[in-house]
Order: C-alpha cells, then sequence, then structure tokens
C-alpha cells in the first residue's frame, strides 16, 4: 500500500458500462505519444511503475514521425545528451544496417546519416522511427507494464481543486475511455490538457514589459503563434509526370504577398532568418545528380540513392519542411473547433500548392518551368493524400510554471557573455538557437544565438496543479525561449524527467513541488536521474559558454 493510493497494480478494466465505454486506471497516465511521451514512458516503466499511454494518431513519434520532421539537434549530440535517446538514434540507424542493402562502406560508419540530409546527421524515414520506438516500448509492454492507446484524444479532464482525477479520451471508432491515475503527464503536441482541465497557462507571445527579454513583443498577443507546417516527402523521377490536381486556391497561394515576406510565398526567395535579407535558394543548384549542393533537395533528404547497392530499386526522397509550407495566415489554437479545423486545412492547401507550383510553374536549373517529376510518396507518410499524418507544431500552450525560462536565462547576447544560467533543479539538458517562424501577426524571424542550457524541474510543474507534469512544447518557456527548447532531443529530455519525477513521488509519497522545494529530496531526485539512469544534467563549463548553431 502507498500513500494517497489503493493498491499498486497493472493496468485493468475497471468494468464496461457500454460497449464503447469503458475505463481503466494505471500509476501514470501519460497523453500525447510524442517524443516527450515516449521517453515519460520509457522511463517511468523502467522504474516500475505502470503507464497508459495514448496517442491520436496511429504513430509514437510526433515531430520525428507523424510530423515527419528530421531531428534537429545541437552539434554535440553524439556525445552530451540522454543516453535513451542515443539508444533512440542508433536504433533508427541499425533498423537500415539490418533491413536495406547499403554499401559495405555506409553500412558500416559509426554516424550513419541514411539521407545524407545535412540540416542533422540523422536524417531518416518517419516510419524507421516509429519502428525504433516500437522496439524501445516493446519489454514495457510485453511485461503489462504498458498499455498502448493509439488513435485516441483527450476530450475532457475531470479536476477536484487542484488535482486531476482522470482523463476521457476518444477513439477514432468512437470509444470513451476514462482513465485514472495518481499522476498524469500532459505530452499533447499542444498542451490540450491545459485547456481540458482549466490549467493556468499562456498562450501566444509575452510582452516585452511582463518578461523583461530583448526580443519580446512589444505587447502580448494570443494570436502571435510560430506558423506550423504541413510536411509531405517527394522523390523526383525525370521524364515521367506526377502533377497533382491544381488545388481549389492555388491563385491565392501564388498571387498574395504579405508585408514582411519579400515576394509571393510560392517562390524560390525567401528570408534569411537572422538577417532578414531576400535569399534564393532553388529545389536544385544545378544538376540535380551533384551532391556537392547544398540545396534544398539536400538539406532535409531521407533517403540518399547513391548509399545502397544495386538492389535497391528507389530514388533519392526529400522531405519538404521548407519556408514556402509555413503557414500564418491564422494561428493554429484558436480555441475554437471550427478555426482550429480552417487552419488546418488551409495548412494542407498551401503545402499541396507549393507542390503543384513546383510541378508546374517552378524556375528550373536549366531554364525551364516546373518539375513534373516530383512525385509524392504517400507510403512513406502512412497517409492516402501523401502529407504527413499530423500538422508539425511549433508553439502550444504553456502551463505557468513553478519556474520560466527566459531569454536572459540562455540567449548570447541577453546574457551578456556569461554563458547559460546554472538552475539548480536541473534535471536535464539542450541546445538549440532561438528558432522563431513568422506567425500571424505578421512577425517575422527571431533567430538568435544561443547558449547550450539546462532544463529546470520548475519549468516542468504547473503553479497550482499538484499531479500534472508538463512534458513537451506546453513547458514553463516564454514564446521566445520555446524556439529553443522545441526541438527533438530537448522534448525528450523533457519527457525522461517527466516519467522519472513521477515515479520519484509515487515511491517517495511527495508531491513533485516539493521535490523541488526540499533540498534533500531535490538532492536525491538528481542522483536518481544522474547515476541510475545516467542523464546529464549540466554542460562541461566551456560548452556552457559556446553558442549552438
Amino acid at each position: 500500500m502507498r500513500a494517497g493510493l489503493s493498491a499498486r497494480r497493472r493496468p485493468h478494466h475497471d468494468g464496461f458500462r457500454t460497449m464503447s465505454e469503458w475505463e481503466i486506471s494505471a500509476d501514470v497516465v501519460i497523453i500525447g505519444g510524442g517524443l516527450g511521451g515516449v521517453a515519460a514512458a520509457l522511463t517511468a516503466t523502467s522504474l516500475g511503475q505502470t503507464v497508459i499511454l495514448t496517442e491520436e494518431t496511429d504513430w509514437l513519434g510526433g515531430q520525428m514521425t507523424s510530423q515527419a520532421v528530421p531531428p534537429d539537434e545541437h552539434p554535440w549530440i553524439e556525445t552530451h545528451s540522454s543516453p535513451s535517446y542515443r539508444v533512440l538514434r542508433n536504433r533508427i540507424r541499425d533498423y537500415y544496417r539490418r533491413a536495406y542493402p547499403l554499401k559495405a562502406a555506409v553500412a558500416s560508419a559509426p554516424l550513419l546519416n541514411p539521407g545524407l540530409g545535412f540540416v542533422s546527421d540523422l536524417c531518416h524515414e518517419p516510419r524507421v522511427g516509429v519502428a525504433a520506438i516500437e522496439e524501445m516500448l516493446a519489454p514495457a509492454r510485453a511485461s503489462g507494464l504498458l498499455t498502448v492507446l493509439l488513435n485516441h484524444a483527450p476530450a475532457a479532464v475531470e479536476m477536484a481543486a487542484d488535482n486531476v482525477v482522470s482523463v476521457t479520451v476518444t477513439g477514432t471508432d468512437g470509444d470513451r475511455v476514462n482513465i485514472r491515475a495518481p499522476y498524469f503527464v500532459d505530452a499533447t503536441e499542444l498542451g490540450d490538457l491545459l485547456e481540458l482541465g482549466q490549467v493556468e497557462h499562456v498562450l501566444g507571445a509575452e510582452s516585452r514589459e511582463d518578461t523583461g527579454e530583448p526580443n519580446a513583443a512589444a505587447v502580448a498577443d494570443p494570436r502571435n503563434q510560430q506558423a506550423p507546417s504541413w510536411c509531405f516527402a517527394i522523390e523526383h523521377r525525370p521524364g515521367e509526370t506526377h502533377t497533382i490536381d491544381k488545388p481549389k486556391r492555388f491563385e491565392h497561394w501564388r498571387d498574395h504577398q504579405d508585408a514582411f515576406w519579400p515576394g509571393s510565398q510560392l517562390s524560390w526567395t525567401d528570408l534569411d532568418p537572422q538577417t532578414l535579407e531576400p535569399r534564393t535558394r532553388k529545389i536544385f543548384d544545378g544538376d540535380p545528380a551533384d551532391d556537392s549542393q547544398k540545396d534544398l533537395w539536400r538539406y532535409r533528404r531521407i533517403l540518399a540513392k547513391k548509399q545502397f547497392g544495386p538492389s535497391f530499386l528507389g530514388n533519392d526522397v526529400s522531405l519538404v519542411n521548407w519556408p514556402q509550407t509555413d503557414y500564418w495566415e491564422e494561428p493554429l489554437i484558436n480555441n475554437d473547433p471550427d478555426a482550429d479545423a480552417a487552419t488546418r486545412a488551409n495548412a494542407k492547401e498551401l503545402s499541396l500548392s507549393f507542390l503543384y507550383w513546383m510541378q508546374t510553374e517552378a524556375p528550373r536549373h536549366d531554364d525551364g518551368h516546373g518539375y513534373p517529376g516530383l512525385r509524392l510518396r504517400p507510403d512513406l507518410m502512412g497517409t492516402s493524400d501523401g502529407l504527413a499524418k499530423a500538422i508539425y507544431v511549433r508553439e502550444a500552450r504553456r502551463i505557468k510554471a513553478e519556474f520560466t525560462v527566459l531569454e536572459q536565462h540562455i540567449g548570447v547576447d541577453a546574457a551578456d557573455g556569461r554563458g547559460s544560467a546554472l538552475f539548480h533543479d536541473t534535471v536535464g539538458i539542450g541546445g538549440y538557437r532561438i528558432d522563431l517562424h513568422p506567425t500571424a501577426t505578421g512577425a517575422s524571424y527571431i533567430d538568435i544565438a544561443c547558449h547550450p542550457f539546462q532544463i529546470p524541474l520548475g519549468s516542468l510543474l504547473p503553479q497550482r496543479v499538484q499531479n500534472l507534469i508538463a512534458a513537451n512544447k506546453n513547458i514553463g518557456t516564454t514564446h521566445i525561449t520555446n524556439g529553443a527548447y522545441r526541438l527533438h532531443p530537448v522534448e525528450w529530455s523533457i519527457g525522461e524527467a517527466a516519467g522519472a519525477l513521477v515515479s520519484f513521488c509515487l515511491n517517495d509519497g511527495k508531491r513533485p513541488s516539493q521535490v523541488r522545494s526540499e533540498g534533500a529530496s531535490l538532492a536525491e531526485f538528481q542522483r536518481l536521474l544522474s547515476s541510475r539512469l545516467q542523464i546529464p544534467l549540466a554542460w562541461p563549463d566551456d560548452v556552457r559558454k559556446r553558442n549552438t548553431r
């Protein structure tokens, strides 16, 4: 018996009320199966807790898989990152070594990069990320510690004073599942439980008066949210025609111009995120077969044919997550189901319009127009329309946290040469530039240098609600600092800390806020992270004062 719990138990059915409405319970409920949710589940089950993990789509992995974005990572990822995140990366590489006819030299390379994309040292197909995640979770599922509910989205949160009592999720088949637990982790892509449970949170941009951040907006605005993108994968088959049907509002996307943008969004000309000066980048800079080019095709390429032997009959495949697909006409989160659905529909149409423009009107490298041989790869996305299963999310609702990370804590200029802040309650590390995309208010890029940073425990904890932990882009950052904390390895480390924290609290009988506020408990929890789980909690001092790329 444990304080506050009737018994330690495995996930079980408490009883079927109807054929489509039922209840289950566990030690920990994790809503959202992105990288943060997966890491939380993996960690909590490794520490002996029973876990129910729900996911809105039929793929675990979030931004890496269902949103189809290869990892964005810092330069030290191979040596200074969570061991379990490195296991994920190595399992992805090993999948290619086992299943694909790689050339011998490619297969033996320790840092195998399947697509040779230059955005990351690991550009891979989304479904391979799914396979690696499933492998990592397989022991916990087989042991009965982990129950996974795919195709289930949160629909309601039951609160009692300052605690979450249950979360109800609905399946695509119409079933409703009421899930109860002592602890809940919000690992949703948009911070859904914050809205459903009326947990105090921030949406959009804070003002400079609110945060004191040099790059904060003059006025707080909930519509000032980073643009999302609907990604897709394509291959190039010269001499063939794979032109899609013209999207209904193609002319709108081709002909309109926003005040902050240098011309039509359907163009090879965009803005340099750091200087805000116009720049031109084409899909191919010269011969498409010339791999020395640093063009859009090779930016996020996820399969490079030249790495495979003659038995591989496929082509290069590139993942399109480029400025031309950033949707900024309306914010992603409107707290209105019809408006939210319209945003998603318009983002899809923008992406398809960009593809149609590339196939029919885009200036070619050889002075012609259009690449009709560009072919969607719906099989790699796991969808019928060829687009990713879910829209790529850059910003979510954020908890009003016990501690909020500011630009002054991590920004190179704002930190005035001191390096990133040292947090007494650190639970992990991360690193990336402060990278904000344009917003629905007409704000342009903010892309500024950032020091490698720590993840403070206080940023995972709501100010009021006692048994809810944030584990995605919903932690206590600002509109500005979310731009650095939103990337793949940081989300993983946040989830890992959340999973360890709920396990520690269940075993120790203390609330998360107590763990943070009581020095002995915090030190013991940090020993669990650093000694047992081998999670790095601090950067070497010389690295902490460097700039991330």
